[in-house]
């Protein structure tokens, strides 16, 4: 027989401490979105302006798009206690160009949005996609950007 004082409790934390809790996250997810739809405008009026190929805005979005639908697809399999994509290959959509859709996507599903070691490899892939795009609007990047297009 188990004896009751030594039974661990849940501790429950208060109510206020909570709802700032999830204001504090709500904030920070709605910080992440405007930041993903002002990048998505930036490639759009970066290629409207003529010094961006379409090939890098087409990629952009449609890569955001296949991530938004993947993410969807795990939360779903989540929910069903099936097979899951795994976190690498999240994770690579992110580094290829489809974080704005993952934003989206975690705000939307609720999906990855609070899992701290995800988030933190998430924002790196985020970090390094922003600085090889910064890298392709410089003078070298958009060389190696022409010679690119100029292939296909």
């Amino acid at each position: 027989m188990t004896n009751p004082k030594n039974t661990p409790k849940t501790i429950r934390k208060p109510a206020k401490l909570q709802q700032r809790e999830r204001s504090t996250q709500s904030n920070h997810g709605t910080l992440q979105l405007l930041f993903a739809m002002t990048f998505l405008a930036c490639v759009t009026i970066a290629m409207l302006a003529g010094e961006l190929p379409e090939l890098v805005f087409w990629s952009y979005w449609v890569a955001s798009a296949i991530t938004f639908i993947v993410y969807r697809r795990d939360k779903s399999a989540a929910i069903r206690y099936q097979s899951r994509t795994p976190e690498k290959t999240l994770h690579l959509l992110a580094l290829v160009g489809g974080w704005p859709g993952a934003i989206l996507a975690q705000r939307v599903f609720r999906h990855k949005s609070k899992k701290l070691s995800f988030q933190i490899i998430f924002s790196a892939m985020v970090m390094l996609n922003c600085l090889a795009f910064a890298w392709l609007l410089s003078s070298l990047g958009a060389t190696f950007l022409g010679l690119i297009v100029r292939s296909i």
